[in-house]
């Protein structure tokens, strides 16, 4: 189906739109004959309200999805997606922490040959140091697949992650993180890379903005240790820091930024997108530092660049000078970037905190973040 069709697409907000004016209009238009207390009437202006009421939350429904991208499509709504048999050659027991599910079925520029195109596997992470698991899907383009063992440890890998409440579909049919990925890589702005994309919500329902929780998930730990050498050690790919990279949106872009600060062993260059600067604290993510005010304050971004020494790592943030709340904070995190740290930023004109502006910033950033990524003899 075509992006104009699709569940966030233009014209289904459009023709839902219409259709609830119409309701509406035909609603204003019979009332008049429904009046009465008999049984017909009664039932006839319930059906009305009831009609009214339905058509009015469809195009309210859609834009909220659209917003936080809760289903990327209609087979993920209507839950049709269809799991094909895994490759030949992969891990069935996933003893190296990694099970590869499935192959998802894509096509780009007209073509579905993985060797045109590359391939994504649907997998499942499974973490022994932070006991968490997580789903997620990695891109291996046509490069790697035709590569042999030492070529592939030289890929760069990059980690994005979506946001919080989210899906890790949206990075594959809202983002189009593989698709962006190929078509930089044929226009000659990037190098081949492997993409892991996932969530941040590895502990669901939980908000846990990838904080070690004390006496809860720990999700740093997973993501800065677990997800990297399950990857790594399945796909044959670097464990150099150099040659990895994390970026995401909103609450993905905050943990992307925190682990290239706090984790530098493992991730040395990030890119947040409308990134947050803090830990949220509400009802979603709850006590996440065990009342330890210094806990708090390490996950502070502002504080730990203005407190603490800086890490050589390369850093992007990108925000709107209008429809972005965090700008400001933004234009801080900026200001107080100091060498060996480095800092890179894409401020747009306008942009509001949602899939349309995310949309517009990926393609440069990952572009950008490809471009940092020097993986040495693929040692650690």
């Amino acid at each position: 189906m075509s992006t104009w069709l699709s569940i966030n697409g233009l014209a289904v907000l459009l023709l839902t739109v219409l259709l609830a004016a119409a309701v509406f209009a035909g609603t204003v238009w019979v009332w008049p004959r429904l009046t009465g207390r008999g049984v017909r009437p009664v039932l006839g202006r319930a059906g009305l309200q009831l009609a009214v009421t339905l058509t009015m939350g469809v195009p309210l429904l859609l834009a909220v999805n659209s917003s936080y991208g809760f289903y990327s499509s209609w087979r993920d709504l209507l839950s049709l997606q269809r799991e094909e048999p895994a490759p030949a050659g992969t891990d069935p027991a996933g003893r190296d922490g990694l099970l590869v599910r499935s192959t998802h079925s894509w096509r780009h520029g007209g073509s579905d040959d993985p060797a045109v195109i590359g391939r994504i596997e649907a997998v499942t992470v499974r973490g022994p140091r932070s006991g968490l698991s997580a789903q997620a899907y990695v891109y291996l383009p046509p490069q790697y697949l035709n590569a042999t063992a030492q070529r592939r440890a030289e890929f760069p890998v990059v980690l994005a992650l979506s946001g919080f409440p989210s899906t890790t579909r949206v990075l594959i049919d809202l983002f189009r993180y593989p698709q962006v990925a190929l078509d930089a890589v044929r226009e000659g702005k990037m190098r081949p890379a492997v993409l892991v994309l996932t969530t941040p919500t590895v502990a669901p329902p939980r908000d846990t903005e990838c904080v070690d929780v004390p006496g809860g998930p720990r999700v740093e730990t997973f993501f800065a240790e677990d997800l990297r050498a399950a990857t790594a050690a399945h796909y044959g790919l670097t464990r150099d820091p150099r040659g990895w990279g994390v970026m995401g949106n909103s609450v993905g872009g905050y943990c992307a930024l925190k682990l290239a600060l706090r984790k530098p062993e493992a991730y040395r260059a990030a890119a947040g997108l409308s990134a947050s600067y803090e830990a949220a604290r509400d009802a979603d993510t709850g006590d996440l530092f065990g009342g330890d005010a210094s806990r708090r304050r390490e996950n502070d971004l502002l504080w730990r660049l203005r407190n603490l020494p800086q890490p050589p790592v390369s850093l992007l943030v990108a925000s709107s000078r209008r429809g972005e709340h965090q700008y400001p904070q933004t234009l801080e995190f900026i200001e107080a970037v100091r060498p060996p740290a480095r800092i890179s930023s894409i401020v747009l004109a306008s942009g509001g905190h949602n899939y349309e502006t995310w949309g517009r910033e990926v393609p440069p950033a990952l572009v950008w973040l490809v471009g940092r990524l020097a993986p040495g003899d693929g040692g650690s």
